[in-house]
């Protein structure tokens, strides 16, 4: 079953599945019992391109606080429950748009049901999460080990249990730091499953090692058409995992708009601070709401014509460089000049 065909579902004022477009979110790493700290954190977060935002509810306090915390910011927030079903119900009553649970964990069937009883009377979608990492014994033993297939089961078990108290109102997450376990995984549910998929890989690690693993998993499970909402798990600050997030979606087509910084890798030839001016070229360009694709070339020798496909573009030279449009070059201007020069013309883009 592709996003085309998944069943539509409304956390806050966003709409996940059913075609709908792919949603970015991410997790606070503050206290949420922080009010004013974790606020400050999704405010970041939403300016980046968050457009769902979770947070840990670990004590009632933090359930509680989330009540103030949706006061001052304008994306739906998500309350990520685990080990007591009260801190579920309390985060429900306290304005959370989706709960997260693993009913494995969350008790027996009876506190499942106050929970799903209690999403149902506020119309809260429910996030039933399944980590390779909490498997439970017996499926590992029944499939000798932790494996694609035992995820889906865990994941169906869960969510049939749901439905059988009457809610359907479901979004399915399966997560393994295994990439190739978590495509096929992803691959085997989106046969059987009718909800929209949360999908990531889970602890992907550090900023380079995690963008990497999730750039890999991400871009096979979403390129098959599967997948409503994703997050890139970085170990680091939350803002790099939406800016990973919407480049992968970009790079695989499901999303337009922000500019697209291309630049060639260096070699001899280069004779000013390439590496230093793309990674300006890229913050500068963050900020400037246009969709284009600009280019930033180390030599004047293939310059012109590596960027002949973008919009925009420089290119170093010794001590001076290009500025090209449409692989014309449009004048010259002091290597100091190169990038208030793109900025300028970026800014009048559209005059």
């Amino acid at each position: 079953m592709n996003r085309e065909a998944t069943k539509k579902i409304r956390i806050g004022d966003i709409t996940i599945g059913g075609g709908s477009p792919i949603a970015i979110q991410s997790m606070t790493n503050t206290r949420t019992e922080d009010v004013e700290a974790t606020a400050a954190q999704i405010l970041a977060l939403e300016k980046a391109g968050c457009e769902i935002i979770r947070c840990a509810v670990p004590t009632m306090e933090a359930a509680e606080a989330l009540a103030e915390i949706k006061k001052k910011i304008h994306i739906p927030l998500v309350a990520d429950i685990h080990f007591d079903h009260r801190l579920a119900i309390a985060a429900i009553e306290n304005g959370a748009d989706k709960i997260r649970i693993n009913p494995g964990n969350i008790g027996d069937a009876g506190r499942v049901q106050a929970v799903v009883d209690k999403a149902k009377e506020y119309k809260v979608a429910i996030r039933v999460g399944v980590n390779s990492g909490s498997l439970e014994k017996a499926l590992v033993e029944k499939y000798g080990g932790v494996t694609a297939e035992g995820l889906v089961k865990s994941a169906m078990d869960k969510v049939h249990l749901i439905e059988e108290m009457g809610y359907d109102n479901l979004v399915v997450s399966i997560k393994s730091s295994d990439v190739m376990m978590c495509v096929e995984a992803h691959r085997r549910i989106a046969e059987v499953c009718p909800y929209p998929l949360h999908v990531g890989i889970t602890e992907a690690g550090t900023l380079l090692a995690g963008n990497i693993k999730s750039s890999v998993g991400l871009g096979l499970i979403l390129n098959q058409g599967i997948g409503d909402t994703i997050r890139v798990s970085l170990t680091g600050d939350p803002v790099e995992e939406i800016k990973s997030a919407k480049l992968i979606l970009k790079t695989l087509g499901l999303r337009k708009g922000g500019i697209e910084v291309v630049s060639c890798p260096t070699c001899g030839r280069t004779k000013i601070d390439l590496i230093g001016l793309a990674n300006q070229v890229e913050q500068m360009a963050a900020d400037i709401p246009l969709d284009i694709k600009v280019a930033v070339m180390g030599c004047v020798v293939n310059g012109p014509g590596e960027a002949k496909e973008a919009d925009i573009g420089i290119a170093g030279g010794i001590g001076e460089g290009l500025l090209i449009k449409k692989g014309q070059v449009v004048k010259k201007v002091k290597e100091e000049q190169l990038l208030e020069t793109l900025r300028q013309e970026l800014l009048s883009w559209n005059e």
